[in-house]
């Protein structure tokens, strides 16, 4: 609580201003802001502008702030100046409800404020987060009428703004155009064509840069990690530290996602080791990244024991999701239901999508089907509209389970359009217990849906294969050539020593290849003289 007993209406002006600027710099939360105003109107001082723009500023734009009260505040303004009008425009900019920000703008405009050079960019900001370009490009229009086309913060904005909604042609063309680039123009166009996933134009400003800092980095290791390339990601991230460039968290943040869906343990555990080494600010997003990331490598017990040590894991769903969900993933069924049971026990912590994604998943694993229907009705039940991956995983669980004709009469009843997902899982549900009937039904709509992809054809090719079937099943295989669909190779990577090596089939560029070679034959060699294995089947498995 604020200590604002010294506080009272003997304390001389100097005092008081003194005693409540001080109780401004040691806010916290509304609550405390709430008292500290209410004391602002009791003593008179409403109409000062400095308290008055010190109460805006707080409850618009600090992380525990009420922009709706701000508003308030500022409505009983007599005579806002510009300042007053960017912090509304600004802490809207952020809020739930951008839309806001234009109308305060036409609000502005009709009685005559003259924007400055900090209104347009809370504009852009706005605009880079609604869903029509259309006013975006009205407050560019708007820059140019009032004379602020070359201010360099304006024109950032505006770049962040064109990229954010797709439009990277409009980006480029306003960076190209910039006769003074610093820092911020150049970060801005290379997120862009991060966001946009063009790396290769990316890459090409990345590299053309004068100068990289760190938010240059991130945004080229952000934009390979979500476009799947995870190897590229961490050798940028490599690249990054053998030039000298320390990472923040938000680097780290895309990093260890990148380990995580390689499933690089290892290499994990030494970026794990660099956020500690380099004490960086562990920000609950980047502790639910470490845990995200020892879970789905499968360390479980590394897993729990970050959970465990992040003080706020009892309010954040994001951070129970990424426990429960690699529990699942790794056959951890009860005790990922078990965890489940212990988040629900906390009130405060309410399950999302993701949450009963999760908990299908673990139900798929483990078979439990009666208990799947129960989750998947509760997504409903909660005031949720399920998510395809909610329906393909409700099919995934009736497929393994073996229940093909309830998970086909399931799709056919679906409020939806089934997804190629859907069908691939009822598909292989179909080629495990020998269902040739539905099967082939299934399989040529997934034939249909997806010309190009070459599993389709080989996975109903397999579908006629276990049903005896050999000659359709060359058919489809003949059918997949004449169309001029390739096979895509076999791809595999392993972990060593904390090195990722990946192999593709047929690829002789490893350059340890001649070594690997062999060892296998090395390895084959031994099992043809294996007297207790009858197969090489058997081999394989002890192997």
């Amino acid at each position: 609580m604020l200590k604002l007993s010294s506080v009272s209406a003997r304390s001389n002006p100097n005092e008081l201003r003194s005693s409540l600027i001080s109780a401004f710099d040691q806010c916290k939360s509304m609550i405390q802001l709430k008292q500290i105003h209410a004391l602002i109107i009791s003593f008179g001082l409403t109409d000062d502008e400095f308290f008055s723009s010190k109460v805006l500023s707080v409850t618009a734009i600090s992380e525990f702030g009420d922009i709706d009260y701000s508003y308030n505040v500022f409505r009983q303004l007599i005579n806002p100046s510009i300042f007053s009008w960017n912090t509304i425009i600004r802490g809207y900019s952020k809020s739930k409800n951008p839309n806001r920000c234009i109308s305060i703008y036409n609000e502005m405009s009709r009685i005559g404020i003259s924007p400055d050079h900090f209104t347009f960019p809370f504009l852009a900001k706005a605009c880079s987060r609604l869903s029509s370009i259309r006013v975006g490009l009205s407050v560019h229009c708007l820059v140019g009428k009032t004379g602020f086309e070359l201010d360099k913060f304006i024109q950032n904005s505006l770049i962040h703004m064109y990229s954010s909604r797709g439009d990277i042609v409009s980006a480029r063309k306003l960076f190209d155009e910039m006769p003074y680039k610093n820092s911020v123009s150049w970060n801005s166009i290379v997120d862009g064509y991060a966001k946009c996933r063009d790396l290769v134009s990316a890459r090409q400003i990345f590299e053309a840069m004068p100068e990289k800092d760190v938010i240059t980095w991130s945004s080229l290791i952000d934009g390979y990690v979500k476009s799947g390339d995870h190897i590229e990601a961490l050798e940028i991230f490599e690249r990054m530290r053998s030039e000298g460039q320390r990472a923040n968290e938000v680097t780290m943040v895309s990093v260890l996602c990148a380990c995580a869906h390689l499933g690089a343990l290892e290499k994990g555990k030494m970026m794990h080791n660099y956020v500690k080494e380099n004490k960086l600010p562990l920000t609950l997003v980047l502790q639910t990244s470490i845990v995200d990331m020892y879970a789905k490598c499968g360390a479980i017990e590394d897993a729990f024991a970050v959970f465990h040590e992040v003080p706020a894991c009892g309010t954040d769903v994001l951070l129970w999701n990424s426990m429960i969900g690699g529990l699942a993933t790794h056959g951890y069924v009860e005790e990922s239901l078990e965890l489940f049971k212990r988040m629900q026990t906390l009130k405060q912590v309410i399950p999302d999508e993701i949450t009963y994604l999760n908990l299908l998943s673990a139900c798929a694993h483990g078979g439990l089907v009666e208990e799947a229907w129960q989750f998947f009705k509760s997504i409903t039940a909660h005031g949720m509209m399920p998510m395809l991956e909610h329906y393909a995983c409700m099919v995934d669980v009736l497929s393994r389970a073996g229940h093909i004709d309830e998970t086909f009469k399931f799709l056919n009843e679906l409020p939806v359009e089934s997804s190629a997902s859907m069908l691939g899982a009822l598909l292989n549900g179909c080629s495990n217990y020998g269902r040739l009937d539905i099967g082939e039904i299934v399989g040529r709509m997934l034939v249909k849906l997806e010309p190009n992809h070459d599993g389709r054809y080989v996975g109903l090719s397999n579908v006629y294969a276990v049903g005896g079937r050999w000659k359709e099943a060359r058919e489809m295989r003949a059918t997949m050539e004449k169309r001029g669909v390739k096979k895509s190779p076999g791809c595999s990577s392993v972990e060593v020593g904390g090195v990722l090596h990946k192999f593709i089939a047929h690829d002789k560029t490893h350059p340890q290849m001649t070594s690997v070679c062999e060892m296998l034959n090395e390895i084959v060699e031994e099992m043809r003289f294996q007297p207790d294995l009858q197969t090489r089947e058997q081999c394989l498995y002890n192997i």
